[in-house]
């Protein structure tokens, strides 16, 4: 069964789910909403902290701290005291740019793409931050979404959401370079029926489970996929929502999928018949997920 969080207003668009391995507890960022979000399950408590500007993603710190992607930078926050230190400035144009989708990689590389909001030409890039350096590691596309690493770690998936596609690199773990791009998966593209009944939607944000299994968010396609690792389809989820944005696993036995959605810029009678749009969703899975991997400064 499909089920929102209790008790929590939806978000504009919410993103990149995090479940937190050492607090149980399940941060998401509301990006136009300026806001860093967490619930813990356990008591139903939620809390959250406002931005002066977007905030794009989020992964832990050791320490139980968290580093954030925001459209002016890279940051290390504190949720206890509500502080943030600047790590490294957006190598952008904030005016044209932001970052949008991070993870860090098992060796705590924290990687994180950008969307070119322009949208047209393909200026936005995927970056890596290691030990206070940000390098730009792929790039020509125009929104960065998908991230993802293979339980083995030796593959990474990457999309590009205005494209409907979704790539695969080599991945090396020990030096986090990439090599061997190639299409992963392609999906059809947008088309002009008003109604956008045949739309699959493009892909979004991602998670991967312990099988291998690729879930993948279909952005106004109101539906989950999990791609088996040659890219086929092996699973579809409808949900009651027609915008999804990201997928992440959590629970203590990580079968718990947890859903950002979004509500921005939506027409008003879509939101009309979906009011759960933006709300964090759940479901219970059968195959648990990867636990996040915690960011090394």
């Amino acid at each position: 069964m499909i089920a929102a969080l209790p008790g929590i207003a939806p978000s504009l668009l919410g993103e990149s789910p995090l479940w937190h391995p050492h607090e149980q507890a399940l941060y998401w960022c509301d990006i136009p909403g300026r806001q860093l979000n967490r619930f813990d399950p356990a008591s139903g408590a939620h809390r959250a902290w406002a931005f002066d500007t977007d905030v794009g993603c989020c992964a832990p710190l050791h320490d139980g701290g968290l580093l954030l992607a925001l459209r002016r930078g890279l940051v290390r926050f504190d949720p206890a005291t509500g502080t943030s230190t600047v790590l490294a400035a957006a190598p952008y144009d904030p005016a044209k740019e932001r970052f949008n989708d991070g993870k860090a990689d098992p060796q705590g590389r924290f990687w994180v793409g950008t969307i070119y909001e322009p949208r047209d030409p393909p200026r936005a890039a995927l970056y890596r931050f290691n030990a206070g350096r940000l390098d730009r590691m792929a790039g020509d596309i125009t929104v960065s979404n998908g991230l993802a690493w293979s339980p083995d770690a030796r593959t990474l998936y990457w999309a590009d959401t205005q494209a409907h596609r979704v790539d695969a690199l080599d991945f090396d773990v020990s030096d986090g370079s990439l090599s061997r791009r190639r299409v992963f998966a392609q999906f059809p593209a947008k088309t002009l029926d008003p109604a956008r009944a045949s739309y699959g939607g493009r892909p979004d944000g991602a998670a991967v489970d312990a099988e291998g299994g690729y879930w993948i968010a279909m952005y106004e396609g109101a539906r989950l996929l999990r791609l088996a690792p040659d890219g086929s389809v092996v699973r579809e989820v409808r949900l009651p929502v027609r915008c999804p944005t990201m997928p992440c696993f959590g629970g203590a036995d990580l079968k718990t999928l947890y859903i950002t959605t979004s509500r921005n810029s939506r027409p008003a009678d879509e939101l009309a018949r979906e009011p759960l749009a933006g709300c964090v969703l759940q479901l219970r899975v059968e195959v648990p997920g990867l636990p996040a991997n915690f960011a090394q400064l």
